[in-house]
């Protein structure tokens, strides 16, 4: 699957014209139809004016190939964390509204519990032994102080799910730091669960959270795994189109230099030089001879066969004494 072809037909594609003439013209073709803009995600050459312009600094962050199928399973583990965030909401409400009227809810789930009784009795359930029913029983005797800190506690727990989705949805970097070191937290305390009992509830839990680690720690390369966020970095640079063109010009750039300082090539050494001459470095003059080493100091008239060289001094006077 094409997953940069496939975000295009999605979000569309993002055309973009640079300032620099010469990167300009690498990002743009000339159709009967008209101009047409390279994509920046899919590279595929579109037809009408480009989306944005401006200089290099300027160009949109896209996301393309194997990254956007990273972005797209990072929204996965999002969604999955804001149904936790819905489930603790809930029950930092629920948990609230009881303590603020425990006391009438107590009265009717006792004067309630008879027929409820006689119901599961009925069709062969004894809900004296329901693990449910005790729960409900034990909350009935922590005190105002302990289920606000229940309350509190879920809140809490809500939040940081809310924040770990937001991350994960924009796949931002703090977003991905946050989720796995958040989520590594937790993980001891799941296989402690695990130990006691196993239900498929857990497992499932804990299987999603360790994939979730894992999968931030290997791909995105956290903690310097992998070569770190240099490396991370280095990747996206190599996948960008952009970039690519970028560093397609400079090569033929520095070629067209290369070729242009070669010796015997009168009147184009140093023509096309892109940078300042390094600190305690000569260059050497463009009629300079092949031989002549940079730092060499002599005049044009001191070269051999020149007037001011010393054998034409001493042939001067031996001439003069005959």
């Amino acid at each position: 699957m094409d997953w940069s072809q496939l975000g295009c037909g999605v979000s569309g594609h993002v055309t973009f014209a640079p300032d620099q003439p010469p990167l300009r013209d690498r990002m743009n073709v000339q159709t009967r139809e008209g101009t047409a803009w390279r994509c920046l995600r899919c590279g595929t050459f579109v037809i009408g004016p480009p989306a944005l312009t401006g200089p290099v600094t300027a160009a949109p962050p896209v996301r393309r190939g194997k990254e956007l199928r990273s972005v797209l399973i990072l929204r996965f583990f999002a969604v999955e964390r804001v149904l936790r965030a819905l489930v603790f909401g809930v029950l930092a409400y629920a948990i609230w509204r009881f303590k603020s009227s425990r006391l009438s809810i107590e009265q009717a789930f006792n004067s309630d519990l008879p027929q409820f009784r006689s119901l599961f009795r009925e069709v062969g359930f004894n809900i004296d032994h329901s693990k449910l029913l005790g729960l409900i029983k034990h909350a009935f005797t922590l005190n105002q102080h302990t289920l606000t800190l229940l309350a509190a506690g879920a809140a809490a727990y809500a939040a940081i799910e809310i924040i770990e989705a937001v991350g994960l949805w924009l796949a931002q970097r703090w977003g991905e730091y946050f989720a796995m070191v958040v989520t590594s937290v937790g993980l001891p305390y799941e296989i402690y669960d695990l130990t006691a009992k196993v239900t498929a509830l857990r497992v499932v839990a804990f299987v999603i959270n360790l994939a979730l680690v894992l999968y931030l720690v290997i791909t995105k390369r956290l903690f310097g795994v992998r070569g770190g966020k240099k490396a991370y970095e280095a990747r996206l640079r190599s996948t960008s189109i952009l970039q690519a063109e970028i560093d397609a010009l400079a090569g033929q750039e520095a070629s067209s230099t290369h070729e242009a300082g070669q010796p015997g090539e009168p009147g184009q050494a140093g023509a096309q030089l892109s940078g300042a001459e390094q600190p305690g470095e000569t260059q050497p003059a463009p009629d300079q001879p092949e031989d002549s080493q940079p730092g060499d100091s002599r005049p044009e008239n001191s070269q051999p066969g020149g007037a001011g060289h010393p054998t034409d001094a001493a042939a001067t006077s031996s001439s003069a004494a005959e």
